[in-house]
């Protein structure tokens, strides 16, 4: 391809996208080389929540049935999910992970938007024929946003193939990602905007980039600075699939990361780290800003019932 060419872009998509990869189709919307070609939405995905999901602000039957559920699943790690579930309703609102329905995507309007059932196969999917050819036919690249994990014809049908965020450096951390840096107290992340294959995140590196998690006081953070990047590493991805000089890094099995197993997270004493560190972290966050954030104080108040203890006051020498 041409450096001057205009490259078709697909997207894979659940019913609903990100905020944050909004923002980062918005920034290929105003790209004259970037073409949004077509949408392809996960119709095997049924029972979800888009926009209603965004205006969480109390704790109702279904969120305890859901929280029961999950205890079945997710075991100890159900703990750190419900932390985030009670501060969101508190006034942490994560806006980048607010979820948009596709039909309502203003930069999509006037993009194809077409629905597939994948066939599925344990945590793999593979898209159907009629799909991969649409998508063989229509696009130069496709950008997985949906779908879990892909195998299968659709990887290598577009001419760049499709591209996907693994939000980490998977020289260092594949699987988990996020939660394993936070847990391990690492300084610094990346991410990794890498061209599939039938790997799970061994795939050829598009685009990286690292930035320092100073202020990240929780996991959450840490997943919104990581997406903060993701936004404008999509279009550096593309461009550099545009350029006919550019090859992608292909990173030998041995120098991958080593792989941390959704699994791990489950395990009581990982959660119960990650649990203490994000609770730690609302509290520090919370005096250094003079107890500002309802989420925070409300965890803080929590936190000082259990100890006994009065929190340390702040004075004008502090400011």
């Amino acid at each position: 391809m041409d450096g001057s060419d205009q490259v078709r872009v697909g997207i894979l998509a659940e019913p609903w996208l990100y905020e944050w990869q909004v923002r980062a189709l918005e920034t290929l919307r105003d790209d004259p080389h970037v073409d949004l070609a077509i949408v392809v939405r996960n119709d095997g995905t049924r029972e979800y929540q888009a926009e209603s999901w965004n205006r969480k602000s109390r704790i109702t039957l279904d969120d305890v049935r859901e929280f029961l559920a999950l205890l079945e699943t997710e075991k100890a790690w159900t703990l750190v999910l419900a932390e985030r579930a009670v501060a969101r309703i508190l006034g942490d609102e994560q806006t980048l992970w607010h979820r948009h329905s596709v039909e309502n995507v203003e930069c999509l309007r006037d993009v194809d938007i077409v629905g597939c059932t994948p066939h599925t196969d344990g945590s793999w999917n593979e898209l159907p024929a009629p799909a991969v050819d649409l998508l063989a036919e229509r696009c130069d690249v496709v950008v997985r946003f949906g779908f879990g994990l892909v195998r299968g014809d659709v990887l290598t049908a577009p001419e760049h193939g499709v591209i996907s965020f693994h939000p980490a450096d998977i020289r260092r951390y594949r699987g988990m990602g996020p939660p394993a840096i936070f847990h391990d107290g690492r300084g610094r992340a990346g991410t990794t905007l890498q061209r599939l294959n039938e790997s799970i995140d061994g795939g050829e590196i598009v685009a990286f980039e690292e930035v320092s998690l100073e202020g990240c006081y929780t996991l959450w953070d840490v997943f919104d600075r990581l997406a903060t990047l993701q936004i404008d590493l999509l279009g550096e991805g593309l461009a550099n699939l545009r350029d006919p000089t550019f090859e992608p890094t292909a990173v030998p099995e041995e120098q991958l990361g080593a792989f941390y197993y959704r699994d791990q997270r489950r395990q009581p004493a990982f959660a119960a780290r990650v649990l203490a560190k994000n609770l730690s972290g609302r509290l520090r966050r919370r005096l250094e800003r003079g107890g500002t954030d309802p989420a925070d104080r409300a965890v803080t108040e929590l936190e000082v019932e259990r100890s006994g203890r009065q929190p340390p006051r702040r004075s004008a020498d502090d400011d």
